[in-house]
């Protein structure tokens, strides 16, 4: 249940989504980056005032991001379509970009205000705005700068797989968890590490090594926290519940 203080914050944002739409032909939100996921901006209204997909894009300063939608914006504005898998020039200096089309199972990840003005729905369109690194290559080219890799997720792929480090990353977890007992307890430590536990304090002496992949195939449920931050836990009491998290300061 929101506090007070949340509803009061809430409604301001609703508010303030509603009248830039009406002033300014769409919203642009802005999501700062935190010590574990890039930031990121997406567009609200588009679709609404133009029949053009939104445009969500990933991993560059508040401003940038600001910039390249905006920009976005004026092209739709003028009546320009943009279109998945070709490049488009003009967005940043120097470099071309492209789009790509998001899949709707990210859409509760990423897009909540989206959602809300489009009656909680997903019958919205979206699009990525993809930017390269300083080589010219995208991040699905073997060859793209490392650094940069995690900054862009990429939302038309990977629906069974939403965590922002790859597949074969190995993290820790207990004998009962291979066996079949429920991850209960998920604890993602400052240095990086993940944790994927059945009970709270697990004895060391059942722990495994296995990749991040395994554990999503084991319970694909532990999708729904993959934004938990650096020094930060998740728990539910059951398989069933939903998960709770919070940073952890024992």
């Amino acid at each position: 249940m929101m506090s007070d203080e949340h509803q009061e914050h809430d409604a301001l944002a609703k508010q303030t989504i509603l009248n830039n739409i009406e002033e300014f032909g769409c919203h642009i939100a802005l999501i700062e980056s935190d010590n574990y996921l890039p930031a990121f901006a997406y567009t609200i209204g588009l679709y609404e005032k133009y029949n053009h997909p939104e445009i969500i894009c990933f991993g560059l300063s508040i401003d940038l991001l600001g910039f390249l939608l905006n920009h976005a914006k004026s092209l739709v504005k003028q009546g320009h379509i943009l279109k998945p898998n070709l490049s488009y020039k003009g967005f940043l200096k120097g470099y071309d970009i492209q789009f790509l089309e998001v899949d709707k199972a990210f859409y509760p990840d990423y897009l909540g205000y989206a959602s809300w003005f489009y009656d909680y729905g997903v019958d919205f369109p979206v699009l990525q705005l993809i930017w390269p690194d300083k080589q010219s290559k995208y991040p699905w080219n073997d060859d793209f700068e490392p650094k940069c890799s995690r900054l862009q997720p990429l939302l038309d792929r990977n629906v069974d797989f939403k965590f922002q480090e790859k597949r074969n990353l190995g993290v820790y977890t207990t004998r009962q968890v291979l066996e079949g007992e429920p991850i209960l307890y998920v604890y993602h430590n400052e240095d990086g590490d993940w944790q994927f536990h059945s009970s709270e304090e697990p004895n060391s002496n059942d722990a495994k090594l296995v990749c991040l992949e395994e554990i999503t195939k084991i319970d694909p449920s532990v999708n729904e926290i993959y934004f938990l931050q650096y020094g930060w836990k998740a728990w539910r009491n059951t398989f069933d519940d939903e998960w709770i998290s919070e940073e952890d300061v024992d």
